[in-house]
């Protein structure tokens, strides 16, 4: 495993707990894309790769947060209700667990797949128990690149919830992706936006949902 890529420190835990809190919007040019039924979607310009990270703020009113940080980990109920799903699955390797991801593309594109370490810790962060869940793409010998498959190399997310105060949850997410290949960056941005608008008639659940986890073909 790639030095630095396969462990998070307790001060990246620490960090996605304070922007659930306090959203760091200000000194970057982060736009407000899509603001609908209590989620605010809001994306950033990385200048190397011409890509947008997003961030996701938002309540769900109807969700607890052991039940959603429970049901984000699940690989085998998201190979269920994902119709995108080619391979997932999990495996120890040097003491962490990676996870295993091939997304079916439409044809003539080639299918990505993605190769990530990711940790869950639960937190008291300011007095508050904050579920985090850490994400970020690794290199490990026992996944090699598949003929076909295009590896996706540059994969981030950072997931944090707590309790509103009620029956709900109160959410933050931070996501980029470089799907790779020969897709110009202006195709998939587009493609991103264009799933973000869709989220407007979507129900709040929905609207989260896709934004945490949906990863389609762009």
């Amino acid at each position: 495993m790639d030095p630095g890529t396969g462990a998070f420190s307790e001060e990246q835990f620490r960090e996605a707990c304070a922007e659930l809190q306090r959203p760091a919007l200000s000194g970057a040019a982060w736009e407000l894309l899509v603001e609908t039924q209590g989620i605010s979607v809001y994306r950033l310009l990385d200048q190397q790769t011409g890509l947008y990270a997003y961030k996701v703020f938002g309540v769900l009113e109807d969700c607890l947060p052991d039940l959603l940080a429970d049901v984000y980990m699940d690989l085998a109920y998201r190979k269920q209700w994902d119709q995108y799903v080619k391979e997932l699955y999990e495996k120890e390797c040097s003491g962490e667990t990676v996870v295993y991801w091939q997304v079916k593309y439409p044809f003539p594109m080639s299918n990505r797949d993605y190769v990530y370490v990711r940790q869950r810790q639960e937190l008291d962060f300011e007095g508050q128990k904050v579920h985090v869940i850490l994400a970020q793409s690794t290199s490990e010998p026992q996944f090699p690149e598949k003929s076909g498959v295009i590896r996706v190399k540059h994969y981030k997310q950072r997931l944090a919830i707590q309790s509103d105060g009620k029956k709900g949850s109160k959410v933050f997410m931070y996501y980029f992706d470089n799907p790779g290949g020969q897709i110009p960056s202006w195709v998939i941005n587009w493609a991103a936006k264009n799933q973000s608008r869709k989220m407007e008639a979507q129900d709040e659940r929905a609207i989260l949902w896709l934004s945490v986890n949906s990863n389609p073909p762009r």
